[in-house]
């Protein structure tokens, strides 16, 4: 999921810039003087030269790379649950996986936007959806609330699992020791080292 997701991204990128260079220096340019900013009612309330549409694909790029490279270095991650060796790589997944989709939607909004400007301008009706933000925003924040709902439930669910790569369990019984199946009946109890309990500590 996550590999398509980037691949997504990056065409959703890629789109992004050819159609503002159509816009631009292509074969149907815009007009000279085209809207530049949208008031809360998505209403034009400042313009400017063609030229400036290439911000939107310039932060969505430079965006899109930043949350990439944070994503390359997992060990920063800090989560708000105790990750464990067990659980850290399943709350590592799914939080890169959280990531990819922020960044397709970001993306997203920016193609939308440019897309919008550039059909308003040439229909001669610049007007931008009121809705557009609140909807992204809706977006973004319920993606986040799913993964970190799936990241509460990962650390759960893996706190006391046993781990599967052979790696010794918080809880189990030191190395060389086995859990009595009867209650002694007499004698010297053996002593027990101590450092065979320091993996508990």
């Amino acid at each position: 999921m996550r590999k398509t997701l980037e691949a997504i991204g990056f065409v959703l990128l890629a789109l992004l810039a050819g159609i503002t260079w159509d816009a631009v220096d292509g074969p149907n340019p815009l007009p000279e003087r085209i809207p530049t900013h949208f008031n809360a009612m998505g209403e034009p309330n400042a313009w400017g030269s063609p030229s400036t549409l290439w911000l939107l694909p310039a932060v969505a790029a430079f965006v899109f790379l930043l949350i990439s490279l944070v994503s390359l270095f997992p060990g920063s991650f800090n989560f708000p649950v105790r990750s464990t060796p067990v659980s850290r790589p399943r709350l590592v997944a799914l939080t890169i996986r959280m990531m990819a989709w922020v960044k397709v939607e970001l993306v997203c909004l920016f193609l939308y936007i440019q897309w919008t400007i550039m059909q308003s301008v040439r229909g001669g009706h610049a007007v931008l959806s009121p809705l557009i933000v609140p909807v992204f925003l809706v977006a973004v924040f319920g993606t986040i609330a799913v993964h970190a709902v799936a990241v509460f439930r990962a650390a759960r669910s893996l706190r006391f699992s046993p781990p599967g790569d052979g790696s010794r369990h918080p809880l189990a019984f030191p190395q060389g020791l086995k859990p009595s199946k009867s209650r002694p009946t007499g004698g010297t109890a053996k002593a027990v080292p101590f450092q065979n309990y320091m993996h508990l500590i």
